[in-house]
C-alpha cells in the first residue's frame, strides 16, 4: 500500500518541482501548464489510471447554457452563510489583487471598480450555472511576469478555457488528481508571504495572533467554517482597537502656533485656565464612555480653574449616535461648570455632517468651530478677555 501511496504522491511532487524550476529559471516559462501537460499525456499514454492514478474524470462536454437557477427554501438556508462567506473572501482577494497590482505603471488603483467588474461576472456565472470567480493574486502575478498587461490576456484564456470544456473533455478527464495538488501547493506558497508574517510577529503580536488563529481554524475546521471564525475575530479585533483609545491633552509647541501630543522629546507650554483635548478615534457607543470619564477626570484633575476647553477634532473622522449624546452631556457638563467648549480642525466631511445632524453644532455654537487650536484660544481670548494675548 505504500508503493501506491509513493507512487501517486511523486506526480504531485514531479509537477510542483517543474513548476518551481520553470519560475526559478524564468517567470515567463508556463511551468504549471507544462506540468499538467506532461502529467496527462504520461497517465494517458502508459495507462496509469489503472495502477491506481486518480484521475480528474469525465466532465460533461457541453457549452454553458443561460438559465434562472431554481430557488428552494431550503437550500437557500444551507447556502446563505456560505454565500457571505464566500463572497468575503472574494472581497479580501479581489482588493489585495488590486492594491498590488496596476496595469498602468504610477496609475490609481480603482477598488470599487473592479469590485463592480467581479460582482457582474458572479452574477453572469450563477445565471450559467459555474463557480464564483474572484481576482486571484498568485494567478495575476503570474501573468504580471509573463508579460501580460492588457484585458488580452484575461480575454485570451478564457476563450482558451472555453474551448477546452467545449473539445477537449477526454483530455481534462486524464489530468491525475495529484498534479493539480502540486499546482494548488504552488500557489499557496505564492499566496502565504512568510516575510510578511516574520514582520507582522514582531510588530504586531496581535495581529500575529489573529493570522495564526485564522489559519488553524481553516486547517482544523471546515473551509467555511474557518474562514467564518477569521472574519468574526477580525471584526473583534477592530472592535478591541477601537476601544483601546484614550484621551490625549495637547501642549504648545514653543516658539509656534502648533499644538501637539505630549512626548519624551517635547517640552510643551500651556496656557493657564485652558485645556486641550484629543481622542484618537472615532467616536462610538464602544468608546464614547471612556471620552467622557477620562474628559471629567481630567477636568477635575486640573490645578487650575479651566475657562476653555478646545476639543482637537482631527482624529475623528466619524460618530455615531450614542456617541453624539455623550459628547452633548459632556459639553453640558461644561456649561454647568461654567467652562467653555470649543472644536478645533474638524477635518472629516462625513463627522462634520454627523455634528449638524445629531445635533453636536447647536450643542457647541457654530461660532465656536475653528481652523486650529491656537485660533480657538486666540478668538475666545479676545472675546472674553479672560486670557492674555499669546504674543509670539
Amino acid at each position: 500500500m505504500a508503493r501506491p501511496i509513493a507512487f501517486r504522491s511523486g506526480w504531485g511532487l514531479s509537477v510542483f518541482a517543474v513548476t518551481v524550476c520553470a519560475e526559478w529559471i524564468s517567470p515567463r516559462i508556463p511551468g504549471a501548464l507544462l506540468g499538467i501537460m506532461a502529467a496527462t499525456i504520461a497517465v494517458y499514454w502508459f495507462g496509469l489510471e489503472r495502477d491506481g492514478v486518480a484521475v480528474l474524470g469525465q466532465l460533461p462536454g457541453e457549452f454553458p447554457r443561460l438559465h434562472l437557477p431554481s430557488i428552494v427554501f431550503a437550500d437557500l438556508v444551507q447556502t446563505t452563510p456560505l454565500a457571505f462567506v464566500v463572497a468575503a473572501i472574494i472581497m479580501v482577494q479581489t482588493a489585495a489583487t488590486t492594491r498590488s497590482f496596476v496595469a498602468v505603471p504610477g496609475a490609481t488603483a480603482s477598488i470599487n471598480r473592479d469590485f463592480t467588474g467581479v460582482g457582474a461576472a458572479n452574477l453572469m456565472a450563477g445565471l450559467f450555472g459555474a463557480f464564483p470567480v474572484n481576482a486571484s493574486p498568485p494567478l495575476t502575478e503570474i501573468v504580471a511576469e509573463t508579460g501580460g498587461r492588457s484585458k488580452l490576456a484575461g480575454l485570451t484564456a478564457a476563450a482558451l478555457i472555453l474551448a477546452l470544456a467545449g473539445f477537449g473533455t477526454t483530455l481534462l478527464a486524464q489530468v491525475p488528481l495529484a498534479a493539480l495538488a502540486g499546482i494548488l501547493i504552488f500557489a499557496a506558497m505564492r499566496i502565504v508571504r512568510l516575510g510578511e508574517i516574520v514582520t507582522i510577529f514582531r510588530h504586531a503580536f496581535g495581529e500575529f495572533m489573529l493570522i495564526l488563529a485564522t489559519v488553524t481554524a481553516i486547517i482544523v475546521l471546515p473551509v467555511g467554517t474557518g474562514v467564518a471564525i477569521g472574519i468574526v475575530l477580525s471584526l473583534l479585533h477592530r472592535i478591541w482597537s477601537t476601544t483601546r483609545a484614550r484621551l490625549i491633552t495637547f501642549e504648545k509647541v514653543p516658539g509656534t502656533s502648533i499644538w501637539w501630543p505630549p512626548g519624551r522629546d517635547l517640552k510643551g507650554e500651556t496656557v493657564e485656565g485652558v485645556l486641550v483635548i484629543a481622542f484618537q478615534a472615532p467616536l462610538s457607543f464602544l468608546n464614547a464612555y471612556k471620552f467622557q470619564d477620562s474628559a471629567r477626570r481630567v477636568v477635575r484633575q486640573s490645578r487650575t480653574p479651566l475657562n476653555l476647553i478646545v476639543l482637537e477634532a482631527s482624529s475623528i473622522v466619524e460618530i455615531e449616535f450614542t456617541a453624539a449624546e455623550i459628547l452633548i452631556e459632556f459639553i453640558e457638563f461644561c456649561a454647568q461648570s461654567k467652562i467653555r467648549f470649543a472644536v478645533a480642525r474638524l477635518e472629516s466631511v462625513r463627522a462634520g455632517e454627523a455634528f449638524e445632524r445629531l445635533g453636536i453644532t447647536n450643542a457647541v455654537h457654530r461660532d465656536r468651530f475653528f481652523h486650529s487650536v491656537d485660533e480657538a484660544i486666540r478668538m475666545l481670548a479676545k472675546k472674553t478677555n479672560e486670557f492674555p494675548e499669546d504674543k509670539e
